[in-house]
């Protein structure tokens, strides 16, 4: 068995994680009885639910959503909701029952939160590569292309890799 002491220690790559989300603005609130300060707001959108929305536009129902993410009906239709409580407006048309298989649709508020949140993501995911590369030159290996695409990146729940999915 070789002693990798010889040759000294193998540097690691690293690489940056990113997740973006969007919040409600939230107000501080002093609660001088328990001294705690608290800012922040609620949670209304990030990868899950645009995935979820991109389904239903696709599927044309909350329930063909469910099955194509393979997740159960009332997680889809809850975090649906939870999103439009949030945001104080609803995300999905839905219609009970009748023919046709396109019951469910995204209203306009909802079209265009998938499309700004996707751009801002993958912006997102682009200015830190930059800043990256840019930064953390001594840590990357001689000789060695250091990018960060994956063709399968984890969603925002777990820390995600720089280039965002399908590109």
């Amino acid at each position: 068995m070789a002693d990798s002491r010889k040759n000294g220690p193998t540097r690691k790559q690293i690489q940056p994680r990113v997740k973006v989300w969007l919040e409600t603005v939230g107000q501080e609130t002093d609660d001088r009885e328990n001294d705690v300060r608290e800012r922040g707001g609620q949670y209304v959108f990030g990868l899950g639910i645009s995935d979820i929305l991109k389904a239903v536009e696709s599927s044309g129902s909350i329930k063909a959503a469910a099955e194509l993410l393979g997740k159960s009906y009332r997680h889809v239709w809850s975090r649906v909701k939870e999103a439009e409580e949030a945001l104080g407006q609803p995300l999905v048309d839905a219609r009970r029952g009748g023919s046709g298989t396109s019951r469910s649709s995204l209203t306009e508020l909802a079209t265009q939160l998938v499309g700004d949140y996707d751009a801002l993501r993958r912006r997102m995911f682009e200015v830190v590569e930059e800043e990256f590369s840019a930064r953390f030159k001594a840590l990357l290996r001689p000789n060695t292309p250091h990018s960060t695409h994956s063709s399968n990146p984890p969603d925002d729940a777990q820390p995600g890799p720089l280039t965002p999915p399908g590109e």
